[in-house]
């Protein structure tokens, strides 16, 4: 075991080659032997070579009437002596912690009387994080809400969390428009929710397929997701990228169908309705079932089911060939 006496910020460079231990440690011979010269009054120079750390620590100084004999230093004296360096550095960072202070002074006041920065992108990184920073664009919503919602239909669950939040922004006269996919028209939790939140105040549409989710609010505020796992977002305030996601939302809000209304195509003579056409579509493309399903927010059974109509339809005995025959139909030039 060793005891340290003081001056623990000092670098230890330096150690006794007959007693290998820092000079800025008392080891324990070294204690016990100050220990005996403060009981006795003094100690024999000879006892003391096995521990030279009690002259570096200047714990023991020659007595005067006989050099081979020392007499020990008051440990008052000593600790005055070791704590003097370590309260004069004290000091000294006290006096640079006050100069530091008064240089910055001018600038912190004139950081308190500039505006808060707006930071143009922030990362959200949690659910709750996430909920928590939408809670507070909405309460500071004050004309408009623009919301993107995929997929397909909505639980109770999540319908219930929508009008609780919905509710108070319509109570202060904020218009809501959202943008759903067809497939929630066959969902009567929908049908419910829009019939509690009758209101002039929002409105709902309907597309086949869209972007990724997104939330507007009085085009100062946007946010998006930033993966898959929805556990990161992207709260955005550049000008810029607000009203450039408001216009796509502008774009795709003219080519959707009001909820209320009834989706303007019909099928074609061989019977193939439009979300068969947009099925095809993505068939084309190269897209597997499951991405289809999500992009048109229905799940991968239901979607199997229109493969196999469209399949039906168009005579196809395989995969590979519907693919030729959606391509030789002509079905993709028609016009939903």
């Amino acid at each position: 075991m060793f005891r340290t006496l003081g001056g623990g910020d000092l670098p230890i460079e330096r150690t006794n080659q007959t007693h290998p231990h820092p000079v800025t440690e008392l080891c324990d011979e070294g204690a016990r032997l100050y220990t005996s010269a403060l009981s006795t009054g003094r100690i024999a120079r000879a006892e003391t070579t096995a521990a030279p750390c009690l002259l570096e620590f200047a714990l023991l100084r020659p007595d005067p009437d006989d050099s081979t004999w020392l007499r020990p230093v008051p440990p008052s004296i000593a600790l005055t002596q070791r704590l003097h360096p370590i309260e004069r550095e004290i000091q000294d960072r006290r006096r640079r912690t006050i100069e530091l202070t008064e240089s910055f002074e001018p600038f912190m006041m004139v950081s308190a009387m500039a505006p808060a920065p707006t930071h143009a992108i922030t990362v959200l990184e949690g659910i709750d994080r996430i909920n928590a920073a939408l809670d507070v664009a909405t309460s500071e919503c004050h004309t408009e809400m623009l919301t993107i919602q995929p997929g397909g239909r909505r639980s109770e669950h999540i319908l219930n969390q929508a009008l609780e939040r919905d509710r108070p922004l319509t109570d202060r006269g904020v218009r809501i428009r959202t943008l759903y996919q067809h497939t929630v028209r066959y969902s009567q939790g929908t049908a419910a929710y829009m019939d509690r939140i009758a209101s002039g105040k929002i409105e709902i549409r309907t597309l086949e397929e869209l972007i990724e989710r997104l939330i507007v609010c009085d085009g100062t505020v946007a946010f998006i997701p930033a993966s898959d796992d929805n556990q990161f977002a992207l709260e955005l305030r550049h000008p810029g990228l607000v009203r450039y996601l408001t216009r796509v939302f502008e774009q795709l809000w003219r080519r959707a169908t009001p909820l209320r209304e009834e989706v303007p195509y019909e099928s074609t003579p061989d019977g193939i309705t439009g979300v068969q056409r947009s099925i095809a579509k993505l068939l084309i493309e190269g897209h597997v079932d499951e991405a289809i399903a999500r992009r048109l927010g229905m799940n991968v059974r239901t979607c199997r089911a229109h493969i196999a109509k469209l399949a039906a339809s168009l005579g196809s005995g395989s995969r590979a060939q519907l693919g030729f025959l959606i391509a030789q139909s002509g079905i993709l030039e028609q016009e939903h």
